[in-house]
């Protein structure tokens, strides 16, 4: 079966990335503020809780990342790599803090709506897709976990502010101040359930779970056309942060080989499993022989 093999960009481009859309949400989220309180919208000054949560995300992203490209160290063997998982799992943390307080400032608004001013609203939503959508630019090619939830929080923020800009059209026409308030409630629930999505995305990996673009299954299959392997055991697949992938397997001979024999059976492996998305495997060569108290496992 044909492989596409993923290919890692080890330029720390994804670091700048993630710097800049931190300096791009900071300033609009102060803009925000201001802007909120002038034009009394609380969908807006909901959205700027959300975005200030996201500062505070996208400072613990551009840290953790940068130290994830750390290498093995006495403590950390396979180098930094998860904390950019542990970042993953804080920036949700702090998204679900958020989301809270949005609910909060937004049912009073329910029971009491009052209408905003339309036109500030406006320009205030419009300016927001413009400087999320930058930010999401710079960030969706990310593979990492850490990378993937920040792109996918700022892209929520450019869906929450088209939802903003067209209920400020609407309420520019229209005597519906509620509309407001359902506004930001239609936010808070769209950034929750992507919340618990993440969530669970990261405790996977946390998790060691198989990485859902490794074929276990097909793998193995091919490890066992190599020549003299008869069987294929003790497979374990995880991921690191989403996008480096790490493997240990044994392979069974079905016949004695000298070390050159072994050494050309392990570099197919090695062949098969990189064109598989696996970055580090580890390949035991066992004797038909041989029993190994690992085989069930």
């Amino acid at each position: 079966m044909p492989h596409h093999h993923h290919g890692h960009d080890h330029n720390h481009h994804d670091v700048s990335n993630i710097k800049t859309a931190f300096f791009l949400n900071l300033g609009f989220t102060i803009i925000e503020f201001i802007g909120g309180f002038y034009v009394n919208s609380v969908a807006i000054i909901s959205d700027a809780i959300h975005d200030l949560g996201d500062c505070l995300s996208l400072g613990i992203s551009w840290y953790f990342q940068k130290i994830s490209h750390k290498g093995r160290t006495p403590t950390f063997s396979y180098g930094y790599k998860r904390f950019s998982v542990l970042s993953a799992i804080l920036n949700s943390v702090v998204l679900l803090i958020g989301s809270v307080f949005i609910l909060m400032e937004t049912i009073p608004r329910l029971l009491a709506p009052e209408q905003p001013e339309t036109t500030g609203m406006m320009i205030l939503a419009a300016l927001g897709v413009i400087v999320n959508g930058a930010a999401v630019l710079k960030t969706r090619k990310g593979k990492t976990a850490n990378e993937k939830v920040v792109s996918l929080h700022l892209l929520e923020d450019v869906l929450g502010w088209v939802a903003v800009l067209i209920g400020s059209i609407v309420m520019n026409f229209f005597d519906v101040p509620i509309l407001d308030p359902l506004l930001s409630l239609l936010i808070a629930g769209y950034i929750l359930v992507n919340v618990f999505r993440n969530l669970k995305n990261s405790t996977k990996i946390i998790l060691q779970s198989i990485p859902p673009d490794v074929n276990t299954s097909a793998l193995e299959e091919e490890l066992k056309q190599i020549h003299h392997v008869a069987k294929v055991h003790d497979m374990h697949t995880w991921t690191m942060d989403g996008d480096y992938h790490v493997m240990t397997v044994h392979l069974v001979l079905d016949q004695d080989v000298d070390l050159d024999t072994g050494a050309i059976i392990k570099s197919k492996a090695r062949e098969i499993l990189k064109a598989g998305e696996i970055d580090h495997v580890t390949i035991e060569l066992e004797s038909h022989k041989e029993h190994c108290d690992l085989e069930e496992c």
